[in-house]
C-alpha cells in the first residue's frame, strides 16, 4: 500500500488506523533501572519484582530494563544519571544523595538509631516529609526506602563489650566521615585501607579491625582473619528507590501511584530478606568460630557528642539538629 492508499484508508475508517497505532507507542515506555547490587543480592531481587509488577499493573505499557552490578558505572555516576535523565531510576544511599543536600548526610549519625524497630519508621515517616521535597529540588524523587543494613564491628583483639573496648584498635573504615568520626570517639584509632586489600590487611596485622554490614563480613569471610564480633550497628543507612523528576512527569497519575504502591512492597521484600538472611550469617559466622557480642549500646552513643559536632560540620548544623529532633519525638511519643 503505498502512502496515498493509506491516508484514504485512515480516512475511511475515521482517523482511527492512523490514530490508534500512534498511540499505543507513544504509550509504551522502557525505563532503566541502574544500582550497584550483584544480581543475587535482595537489591536486584527486589527490583525484580518492582519491574514485574509494574509491567503486569500497566498492561505492559511500562517494561523496566534492570542494569545491577554497576553496569552504567559506579553509584556516583548512576545518581549523576538519574538527575540528568539518561538512567530513569536507581537505588542510591543517603552517602550519594548527600553530594546534592548535605541534609543527607545526617542519616548516618552514629548510634541514632536503637534499631530497624524505630529505624524503619522513622525513615519511612518524618525523615521522608523532610528529605523527599529537598531531593526533589535537586533532580530526585524518592519512591520509598529499601534496604541496606547496620554496621559492626570486627577485631583480632579482643570482645568488645563496653566503650572502652575501643581504645586504641586500629579500625579500618571507608572514608565517611561519619563511621570515621564514630569510631574515634570511642578511642579507636581511624586507618584508611581500600576495600579489595582489607582481607590481607586483616591476615597481616596491619590493622586490628573493620566495620561493615553482617552480609560484607560473612560474603567476604572476615571470620578467617578475625576473632571477635560485636553487634555495634553503630551507623545505618540504606538505599532508596529513586527516579529521576523528568521521568517522573513522564507517568500519569495513575502509574505514578503504581509505582509508589510497587517500589513499597519491593521494599519490604528486601528488608525481610536482608534480615532473614543476616539472622543465618551471624549463626554461620558463630559456627565459623567468631566469638559474637551484644553490646548495651546506650553507653557508646553516650560518647557521640564529639562526633555529633564533626558530622554537623560536614552536614550544617542545622541539619543535624532538625533530624535528632525527629528521633527524639519519634522517641518521646513511643515510649513503652
Amino acid at each position: 500500500m503505498d502512502r496515498r492508499d493509506f491516508l484514504k484508508t485512515s480516512v475511511g475508517a475515521a482517523g482511527l488506523t492512523i490514530a490508534a497505532p500512534y498511540i499505543a507507542r507513544a504509550a509504551t515506555i522502557t525505563m532503566r533501572f541502574a544500582h550497584f547490587a550483584e544480581e543475587g543480592h535482595p537489591a536486584n531481587i527486589a527490583a525484580k519484582q518492582f519491574a514485574s509488577q509494574v509491567e503486569k499493573r500497566t498492561d505492559g505499557a511500562i517494561k523496566i530494563a534492570i542494569f545491577p552490578n554497576n553496569q552504567l558505572g559506579g553509584p556516583p555516576e548512576q545518581a549523576q544519571q538519574i538527575k540528568l535523565g539518561t538512567i530513569d531510576m536507581g537505588l542510591p544511599t543517603q552517602g550519594q544523595l548527600d553530594k546534592y543536600d548535605k541534609a543527607f548526610a545526617t542519616i548516618e549519625l552514629p548510634f541514632i538509631f536503637n534499631g530497624r524497630e524505630d529505624a524503619f519508621p522513622i525513615l519511612d515517616g518524618p525523615a521522608m516529609e523532610w528529605l523527599a521535597p529537598l531531593a526533589e529540588k535537586q533532580g530526585f524523587v524518592l519512591l520509598r526506602n529499601w534496604e541496606y543494613g547496620f554496621r559492626n564491628v570486627t577485631n583480632s583483639v579482643r570482645p568488645i563489650n563496653e566503650p572502652d573496648d575501643m581504645k586504641g584498635l586500629k579500625i579500618r573504615t571507608p572514608p565517611e566521615l561519619q563511621i570515621q568520626a564514630s569510631m574515634e570517639a570511642l578511642g579507636a584509632v581511624v586507618t584508611a585501607i581500600a576495600f579489595p586489600e582489607l582481607y590481607l590487611a586483616l591476615s597481616q596485622k596491619v590493622v586490628d579491625g573493620e566495620e561493615n554490614p553482617i552480609a560484607v563480613i560473612y560474603f567476604n569471610k572476615i571470620a578467617e582473619v578475625q576473632k571477635h564480633l560485636a553487634l555495634t550497628q553503630h551507623v545505618y543507612n540504606n538505599m532508596i528507590h529513586t527516579i529521576g523528576v523528568n521521568s517522573w512527569k513522564r507517568l500519569t497519575p495513575e502509574q505514578q501511584a503504581i509505582f509508589h504502591e510497587e517500589s513499597r512492597s519491593s521494599g519490604e521484600l528486601m528488608r525481610k530478606l536482608i534480615a532473614d538472611a543476616e539472622t543465618d550469617q551471624i549463626d554461620k559466622l558463630q559456627k565459623a568460630g567468631m566469638q559474637v557480642t551484644r553490646p548495651d549500646l546506650a553507653a557508646f552513643r553516650a560518647k557521640m557528642e564529639p562526633a555529633y559536632k564533626r558530622i554537623a560540620d560536614y552536614a550544617g548544623a542545622d541539619n543535624v539538629k532538625k533530624f535528632r529532633e525527629i528521633v527524639d519525638n519519634y522517641h518521646s511519643a513511643h515510649k513503652g
